[in-house]
């Protein structure tokens, strides 16, 4: 049987700007795909500037990750609602997403390889 999430280093350097600024870049990221979706970068918490980040009330259940908790972004001109997830606590065949963060690409957040 097919594993419906795959996880694989992200080949290059990866960075996120949000509000103009960069919070994050890395060479350590993760590319995760969920079957036929798009992959999504994972950035290690260790190459986020975590400052930017405040926690949320909003999580969100995977039956294939586990449990989503969510931070907003916080830039000089506007704040990002819900914009970040990690999985704290991921299922067992996606451990190595554990102490990693994704971001919502959206108008005024990007991420990119570099």
């Amino acid at each position: 049987m097919q594993k419906h999430v795959t996880v694989r280093p992200a080949e290059g350097t990866w960075s996120v700007r949000a509000g103009g600024a960069v919070i994050a870049e890395s060479t350590n990221a993760l590319e995760v795909t969920e079957g036929d979706m798009p992959f999504v970068i994972y950035f290690p918490r260790s190459d986020v500037a975590m400052a930017f980040l405040d926690a949320s009330d909003y999580s969100t259940t995977c039956p294939h990750k586990g449990n989503a908790r969510y931070f907003d972004i916080v830039s000089k001109s506007k704040t990002y609602t819900n914009a970040v997830w990690s999985y704290e606590d991921p299922k067992a065949d996606v451990a190595e997403i554990k102490d990693h963060l994704a971001f919502w690409v959206q108008d005024g957040v990007t991420v990119e390889r570099v």
